[in-house]
């Protein structure tokens, strides 16, 4: 692993517009992973990870709890870097301090001198929308506020490498939508490469560069959102990232598969050769339902979310499956309907056994 080291600090007196400006001409620094391996007793936290951030880069580290996402983020940290900052989920903030001085707190450990402490904290809040709160102490803000406060800090020194361990969890859904708007926001004006764990596959396809998968220690995938999304490379980070049908079908000896009565082409690697029944991997985006009294599906229920509703069906062979369609489409197939179930014509993965 590897960081580039720290840009030269501006002289005193730089508002915040030009620090914005430096930070982006000099650029963040570039992160390797080359092969760490962490394990704690006979588990291993991670396995051998490599993955190369770019400068100013966003990446987000992605995966369910235990597949190794924090673990590379604090053997990154680990090491002596001081550009490096850190937002931490509790955001550690000096419960005696108030927002101000939490701010300024690196900058005094650093010597640097009263006025200028106090001129860069003040710059730094009003970056992070909270110029009016400098006086108040972590207990007298929200937990949005305390986040853009320990954001503040972190970028108080300059850094260059900015790492985030899912520092938004704590939040309601609202404040949580914000901030991410905000830290992704400030990551772009800033120029800052940043590494971003989360759990939460929504913050990670919405603010990430790229996004990489980890499951047991290691990256599934890494790749722009959009194809994470689209072309998923395993079962699991199809599996993972949005929702997915297993939908019972049968390989066909021209290289396709056949199911709910429709042939696609197979993306990626097929089961070994000579078997026969195999599960297909459909996203509910991906399936047409049509209301048809001679289908072999019944509508179980539908979840209304605006301009989409979510209908749950069964199949003829008892599989259940998720199906989204414009509200308007869906409203003739009230729960107890009979309906008609197709996969869109695209390229689908599958892997070996029954639904």
């Amino acid at each position: 692993m590897s960081t580039t080291l720290p840009a030269a600090r501006k002289p005193a007196g730089t508002d915040a517009a030009e620090a914005a400006a430096e930070a982006v001409s000099a650029g963040g620094a570039r992160v390797e992973f080359r092969g760490p391996r962490r394990a704690f007793g006979t588990t291993v936290a991670l396995d051998g990870l490599d993955l190369t951030v770019e400068p100013g880069e966003l990446l987000a580290l992605l995966g369910p709890s235990g597949c190794g996402k924090t673990t590379a983020l604090r053997v990154l940290a680990g090491f002596e870097q001081p550009d490096a900052g850190m937002v931490f989920q509790s955001y550690s903030l000096f419960p005696n301090l108030n927002a101000r001085e939490n701010v300024a707190f690196g900058l005094r450990v650093r010597k640097v001198p009263a006025a200028r402490r106090r001129e860069r904290a003040a710059e730094l809040l009003d970056l992070v929308g909270l110029p009016e709160h400098g006086d108040r102490y972590p207990h007298q803000m929200s937990g949005g506020r305390q986040q853009r406060v320990a954001l503040a800090r972190a970028l108080a020194l300059r850094p260059r490498v900015l790492l985030l361990d899912e520092p938004l969890s704590a939040l309601d859904a609202k404040v949580r939508a914000g901030l991410r708007e905000e830290i992704r926001r400030l990551q772009l004006s800033l120029g800052i490469t940043t590494v971003f764990v989360t759990h939460d596959q929504e913050e990670a396809l919405s603010m990430a560069d790229r996004v990489a998968v980890l499951n047991a220690g290691k990256p599934e995938q890494c790749a722009a959102p959009a194809e994470l999304y689209e072309r998923p490379a395993t079962p699991f980070v199809a599996e993972f990232v949005g929702t997915m049908n297993r939908i019972p079908g049968r390989l066909t000896g021209s290289g396709d598969v056949e199911v709910a009565g429709v042939r696609l082409p197979v993306d990626g690697p097929a089961p070994v050769p000579g078997t026969s029944g195999v599960r297909v991997l459909v996203r509910p985006e991906n399936l047409t339902v049509a209301a048809d009294p001679e289908g072999g599906a019944t509508v179980v229920s539908a979840s209304f979310f605006g301009a989409v509703t979510r209908l749950h069906l069964d199949l003829a062979d008892g599989t259940r499956v998720k199906a989204d369609l414009p509200s308007r489409e869906a409203a003739e197939l009230a729960p107890g309907a009979r309906a008609r179930v197709r996969p869109v014509e695209r390229p689908v993965l599958v892997e070996a056994g029954t639904a």
